[in-house]
């Protein structure tokens, strides 16, 4: 299994995408790891360490956060986000795995790699952590910021798919991210996907609401780009506020000090939960090849367990059997 990964890509590229790619190439020895990106910015961050499946692929362009996504995909041909969606299309990796500018690596998604037969609009699907530990696949959160319910239809397809083979849930529950459970609730998106939901072969167990989604109503939770990104954007800043707020309380006082040292083993656990470097990343899902988003503030740990998703997909065959469900669909 070869995955290409954009070392230029991220906040703290390359230091802590080549340290991940390290940290997996010795704990999956099964896999080869392409890096791409500039040669000599990547071996300054090697140090001399050159696992027997790790190579460089070079790439001397790089596409900046900032940047407009479509016009930088297009223009910058040589940079290593698209040379690692390239070697993907041709065949010369299996998946990729970038944590640069989101909107780019979408396009990478579409303009690069393509679309998988079918399917109109690849999502993004990040697992969301969940109390009971079972987490929720939730898709689309950023890949469209417009969808029709034939769309949201789709999402629920491949979000079933991917639990069933990837996390090995059998029959995945599958909710209309709305505000309120009752059928007739909603926009006129979310009331049109209803109904086709309910004739979808997915197990469609209704309208769920943002506040219930933690509680792991469902295991695959479906919406349009926009209002999905809006859900996880919020989810990630309380999580944050909560946390900085918790350690500003436990320390105001030597009792208040105390207190968190005795609750230091249950504090770990709930950062754990809510901490995004858990999942690694969120998969493209849609295209013509496993493609993982990370998060652009992964430390090495976070890329590792990137790498660690892109695997479990190829391991489960995810986009053949995405792929083998669009085309019956079609005969």
């Amino acid at each position: 299994m070869r995955i290409a990964i954009d070392a230029m890509g991220g906040d703290h590229a390359p230091a802590i995408t080549v340290r991940g790619a390290l940290i997996a190439a010795k704990q999956w020895p099964d896999l080869e790891l392409l890096l791409v990106g500039r040669p000599e910015a990547i071996e300054a961050h090697l140090a001399g360490a050159r696992p027997r499946n790790l190579r460089i692929v070079p790439a001397e362009e790089v596409i900046a956060g900032d940047e407009e996504p479509v016009r930088a995909v297009r223009r910058k041909r040589q940079s290593s986000m698209v040379i690692a969606g390239r070697l993907v299309r041709e065949g010369e990796a299996d998946a990729m795995i970038s944590a640069g500018n989101t909107g780019a690596l979408m396009a990478t998604g579409l303009l690069v790699i393509g679309r998988v037969e079918g399917v109109d609009r690849p999502a993004l699907a990040p697992l969301l952590p969940t109390w009971d530990g079972r987490g929720v696949l939730a898709l689309d959160l950023g890949a469209n910021m417009d969808a029709e319910p034939e769309h949201l239809v789709q999402y629920a397809v491949m979000g079933t798919l991917y639990r069933r083979h990837v996390h090995g849930i059998d029959r995945p529950r599958v909710g209309l991210l709305n505000v309120g459970t009752e059928p007739t609730k909603g926009n006129e998106l979310t009331k049109r996907a209803f109904s086709l939901l309910e004739r979808s072969p997915v197990a469609f167990i209704g309208n769920v609401e943002s506040r219930d989604v933690l509680e792991g109503q469902c295991d695959v939770l479906v919406c349009d780009g926009f209002v999905g990104n809006i859900m996880l954007k919020s989810m990630e800043g309380t999580a944050l506020a909560i946390l900085a707020e918790m350690k500003r309380q436990f320390s105001a006082t030597w009792t208040t000090k105390l207190a968190a040292l005795a609750m230091k083993h249950r504090m770990q656990e709930f950062r754990r939960k809510i901490d995004y470097r858990e999942t690694g990343g969120a998969p493209l899902l849609g295209v013509r090849g496993v493609c993982i988003k990370a998060h652009g503030a992964s430390d090495a740990d976070a890329f590792k367990n990137a790498i660690r998703q892109a695997r479990e997909a190829l391991c489960h065959d995810i986009v053949r059997k995405i792929s083998e469900q669009f085309r019956e669909k079609r005969e």
